[in-house]
């Protein structure tokens, strides 16, 4: 499955796993859905998947080649680690288990929810577990099973995909989803974009949820939430560009009052403060700033910051490697902008977007833009293995935390955990956050300096590096 070239390995396709090559498996579900070939998928409106169990990562990197945004979870594996292969290869990814918890994602999230040989048991617990993809499943959506393949020397696989689909072909229709094609081991259910499904349901089917949608580590609900929620747009209504429309984004506006943490434009960061239903020129805006702050972070990746040497890096100085940065964690992510100029940058990486449980959610509309994003409490340790990003970036968060139940230190020790050695971290924060932060940086032996932004306000920019130590 991995041939050596050069210095570098490369992956095949998971043939003889569950298909005959990633690309004709794509096209073979494109074909299923109705579409000519896996590049009309944006067309039908499919922009993001959830893949379970994702295996070498073959499907999900190809799912990216053609610009969808597939994000990989999977259970904690103490081998073959399945989501630490995934992130070495430069892929989103994390680790997720819904077994007996709902995943830290709002309700809508994803148009394909995608498990091919996963190991979950869909027949078990009553459902639940087929709930709670159709909570994360958008109107429209599609949920892809594929089977595995049946095993020689007589093996009863066959007989034990049979009585696993049985209860798959009762259940769906009591969510209001439809078998809509199956072809060998592949199966695809789409979940309706018709509300009137869910009135003329029959009286024993799973009942409509009542209250608040929660979406961090709740227990697995056993209803199913109706079209009453105005983030109920079938993917299909959508335009087939890569950006939100004006509708869309109107349904985010509630979400957007005082959210960011100033209003103001500097030589560094630009935080835009957002109006209620912010038009597609507030984004425009919001990314030319953030463009801005990129270019300046990337001019201080390098170890001159970290010498002491006067001379700062500047215009004529080499950029960083190609390669030294492939993934980036935004701490907190706002609504995306940091990601959105990555992309508008053509840099060759990709940004795992957190949204802080006790800031205001804007993940649905991180989601909604096509950017992988996840909500999380940083008194916590992240869904992840330990070094396994690049670079950390957190705008506003130290000040957030600042009244969190953790101390300061935990935070940087998770951090320091997941971080790569080697790796970079940038703080934009008030002063008194930043000197607390480069005291906790010092004391876990990252090199750290303070750069005064010369802009007047009392915020600054504290840049880090993890070393590489032997001992």
């Amino acid at each position: 499955m991995m041939l050596l070239e050069e210095n570098q390995i490369a992956f095949q396709s998971d043939a003889g796993l569950t298909f005959d090559g990633v690309k004709d498996y794509s096209r073979q579900i494109a074909e299923m859905m109705g579409l000519g070939s896996d590049s009309e998928f944006l067309q039908a409106g499919v922009r993001t998947v959830l893949d379970i169990g994702c295996g070498f990562g073959s499907f999900g990197a190809h799912l990216v080649s053609i610009k969808l945004m597939a994000l990989c979870i999977a259970g904690y594996e103490a081998t073959g680690s399945q989501v630490q292969l995934a992130l070495e290869r430069g892929l989103p990814a994390m680790i997720g288990n819904f077994i007996t918890r709902q995943l830290p994602y709002p309700s809508f999230s994803f148009d394909v929810v995608h498990c091919a040989q996963c190991g979950i048991p869909w027949d078990k617990k009553e459902g639940m577990l087929l709930i709670e993809v159709d909570r994360l499943l958008k109107p429209g959506g599609y949920f892809v099973l594929t089977s595995p393949k049946s095993k020689p020397h007589g093996s009863a696989t066959g007989t034990k995909i049979r009585n696993m689909l049985t209860p798959l072909e009762q259940f769906p229709e009591k969510i209001c989803w439809s078998l809509i094609a199956q072809q060998d081991e592949t199966f695809i259910w789409q979940k309706t974009a018709d509300a009137q499904c869910y009135s003329s349901r029959k009286q024993n089917d799973v009942p409509l949820c009542k209250g608040h949608d929660a979406s961090y580590y709740q227990a697995l609900s056993p209803c199913i939430i109706g079209p009453s929620s105005k983030r109920w747009i079938p993917i299909q209504n959508r335009s087939s560009s890569s950006e939100l429309s004006s509708a869309e984004l109107a349904l985010h506006g509630k979400y957007c009052s005082n959210l960011f943490l100033s209003s103001c434009t500097c030589t560094f960061v630009f935080l835009l403060s957002c109006k209620c239903n912010p038009r597609p020129e507030d984004f425009f805006e919001d990314l030319q700033g953030w463009k801005l702050a990129l270019k300046n972070y990337w001019s201080l990746l390098t170890p001159l910051i970290f010498s002491d040497h006067p001379k700062r890096p500047g215009a004529e100085d080499p950029l960083p490697p190609f390669n030294m940065v492939r993934n980036v964690m935004d701490m907190n992510a706002h609504y995306g902008g940091l990601n959105a100029a990555f992309l508008e940058e053509k840099k060759s990486v990709w940004v795992m977007n957190v949204v802080p449980v006790t800031s205001r959610n804007m993940l649905p509309l991180i989601l909604d833009r096509g950017f992988p994003g996840v909500l999380h409490d940083w008194c916590e340790p992240f869904p992840t293995y330990p070094r396994t990003y690049d670079m950390l970036h957190a705008n506003g968060l130290l000040s957030h935390l600042s009244s969190e139940r953790c101390s300061l230190m935990d935070l940087f020790v998770e951090m320091d955990r997941i971080l790569r050695p080697e790796g970079w971290v940038v703080l934009y924060d008030k002063l008194g956050a930043i000197e607390l932060a480069r005291a906790h940086a010092t004391q876990i032996r990252w090199g750290a300096r303070v750069i005064d932004l010369q802009n007047g306000s009392d915020q600054r920019l504290l840049i880090c590096q993890k070393p590489f130590l032997t001992k």
